[in-house]
This record gives C-alpha cells, sequence and structure tokens, in this order.
C-alpha cells in the first residue's frame, strides 16, 4: 500500500485473537491508510507483556506504512475487538494496560465477537453467530444494549465449533465401528484423513498425544463432504449444530428485545466456509421462527473492518458510519484480505 504521509488516521484498529492479529489505520472518510497482519496479541495465548509487545510492533508497522511520523500516539481512537475480553474484568484491565501504551487519545475495548458482527452489518446493531474452532454469539441492539455468551467451552453450556464438529466425528467413527452406532462413512474418512487405518487409532494417537487434539478441527470439511454425499450420520451432526446455533440466536434476540425487528444475523469463522444449502437453510427457518423479518449474512470482510467501523461510529454524530465510508472501507480491507 502506497504511504499516505499528508493524511492522519482518525482510527487504530485492532482485530486480536489467540491466533493472529489484523492492524489497521483508518482515516475519518473511511480510507484505508495501512493494514498489517501479524502474531497474537493475546494475554491468553502469549501472556499480557509479549501481547502487548507483539501490539507495540505492529502498531508501528502499520504508521510507518501508512507514512505516520514517529512517536507512540497514532491516532485519537483505538478500537480494539480482543479475544480473551470475555468478562468485565478482563475488559477493564485490558483497557488499562492498552492505554498505558499511549498509542491513541481514546480506548476502546470490546470481545472480539462484536468486530465480527459489525463487520457483517451495514448498521451498528444486530446479531452474530461465531463458528469456527469454537462457537459463540454476541447481539446489540437499536439502543445500544449488547449480549452474547461467555463462549468458554462446555462449563458455559457450549456446543458446536469446528472442534465439536470433529469431536463428533471422531465419536461417530468409533461406535459405528465398535458397534454402538449406525454405519457411516466416517470409519473410513476420518482414520484416512490422519493417515491411519482404524478410529480407535486415531483415538489412540489422540490420547497418546501423536496427534493434537485440535487438529480435530481440520474434519469438520470432512463432515460437510460427507453431509452432502447422503451421510445420514454426517447430517444428523450438521442439524444439531444448527439447531445450536439458532438456539444462541433465539436468545440474543429475545433478550434484546428483536423478536418484531429485522435483525441482520451475521454467520462468522472459518466452519461458515462451507456451502450447505440445508445447513443455512436449517439456520435461516429456525431463526425466522424467532424473528420473521431477521437476515442471514455471512461474512466476506475482515473482522477487523468491524474494529474499525465501531470507531467509525464512535466518530460520527449520529452514531453509525455513513454507507460511503462504510463502503469505501469495506471494499478496501476486502481487498488487503485478498491479499493475505
Amino acid at each position: 500500500m502506497t504511504p499516505a504521509a499528508t493524511t492522519s488516521a482518525a482510527i487504530l484498529a485492532v482485530d486480536g485473537g489467540n491466533s493472529k492479529a489484523d492492524v489497521a489505520l483508518v482515516a475519518a472518510d473511511g480510507r484505508l491508510l495501512a493494514a498489517v497482519h501479524g502474531p497474537s496479541i493475546s494475554h491468553q495465548a502469549m501472556g499480557l507483556q509479549p501481547g502487548m509487545a507483539n501490539l507495540r510492533e505492529l502498531v508501528a508497522n502499520a504508521a510507518a506504512e501508512a507514512g505516520i511520523a514517529g512517536g507512540s500516539r497514532v491516532a485519537p481512537i483505538g478500537s480494539y475487538c480482543l479475544a480473551g475480553a470475555d468478562f468485565a474484568a478482563e475488559e477493564r484491565m485490558l483497557h488499562r494496560t492498552i492505554a498505558a501504551l499511549g498509542l491513541t487519545d481514546e480506548t476502546l475495548v470490546r470481545n472480539d465477537t462484536f468486530a465480527a458482527l459489525r463487520a457483517g452489518t451495514d448498521r451498528p446493531w444486530g446479531v452474530a453467530l461465531i463458528c469456527g474452532r469454537g462457537i459463540n454469539g454476541a447481539a446489540v441492539g437499536p439502543d445500544g444494549r449488547t449480549a452474547r455468551f461467555d463462549g468458554l467451552g462446555p462449563i458455559s453450556g457450549d456446543w458446536g465449533g469446528g472442534r465439536g464438529i470433529g469431536t463428533a466425528a471422531l465419536g461417530a467413527a468409533v461406535r459405528a465401528r465398535d458397534g454402538r452406532g449406525p454405519r457411516t462413512v466416517f470409519e473410513r474418512l476420518v482414520p484416512e484423513h490422519f493417515g491411519l487405518r482404524t478410529p480407535a487409532a486415531v483415538t489412540r494417537a489422540l490420547y497418546e498425544e501423536r496427534i493434537d487434539d485440535t487438529r480435530l478441527t481440520e474434519l469438520s470439511p470432512v463432515v460437510f463432504d460427507a453431509a452432502a454425499q447422503g451421510d445420514a450420520v454426517a447430517r444428523g451432526i450438521l442439524t444439531r449444530l444448527s439447531t445450536e446455533l439458532v438456539a444462541m440466536a433465539g436468545a440474543l434476540i429475545r433478550r434484546l428485545r428483536l423478536t418484531r425487528l429485522d435483525p441482520e444475523v451475521v454467520l462468522a469463522g472459518g466452519v461458515f466456509r462451507a456451502d450447505d444449502p440445508t445447513f443455512y437453510g436449517e439456520i435461516e427457518a429456525g431463526v425466522r421462527a424467532v424473528a420473521p423479518r431477521a437476515r442471514i449474512v455471512r461474512l466476506t470482510a475482515p473482522p477487523v473492518l468491524g474494529a474499525a467501523l465501531i470507531g467509525l461510529d464512535r466518530l460520527s454524530p449520529t452514531g453509525a458510519t455513513s454507507p460511503e465510508v462504510d463502503a469505501r472501507l469495506r471494499a478496501a480491507l476486502e481487498a488487503w484480505r485478498g491479499t493475505h
């Protein structure tokens, strides 16, 4: 990207996940001045101080790319959407720590689910369903009220995401082979994926830590492919997932009293890269049973766009970024994403 030395940044936008971080510097009119991709800044994944060191380096790289003069301050508003900002105490801790870096005059810290939500809508409210390695959901009402789930896995009542899908496929394969469950192509496909001969061999390799259990997420596309080929067990796993996603969306919609409105329900995360009309049809039908005017949107923009728009919303007298500014920045970041 060509440096924009004569243009000052209005927003420092950060989308910080547990495995990576994206940083963007954005002008008030929606021009993208710089965007960089780099390692995680998460206090959970990296530790607080190493995470902050990564953040400083990424911001410095973005400032250099944008042609912004040296010094710590790069923009008036910093908008951070971060994995690990799960509870109020964590948000306060992250706010204090990041504000102390002096990168911006004002610091906004939110859970990363809100970046996906804002990136998928052209207005500052709606519902987001996140289905990546794990599963989560968040919503913002027209009045600014928010709702979301803890998203901590089974201990907070969650099932789903790539990890849940993969574990279910392996379990189905094992049960089919030992007689506890119906026959399924997973008996062959699951061990084949890991270069092994039987489902039990996969279980043993996981138990002995010869296969990292995070690799179970790799089975998500296998499940979608098997369902498309007519495997009933695979279809059952996806129906279980769509039912869970509908339950999350319904709860968020009811909590914020959106049932009579027209919320956009944004689907974000790696699992939603799959194409399966039945799966998406189940989600749409379930959500519309709760909010008949709801619209399902699959996220195509990088979530850092959402962090930037949250900051730009803050600047707007109406509390919402104008369509022209939104469109300009959305196009730029979607193009940037295509190169990374």
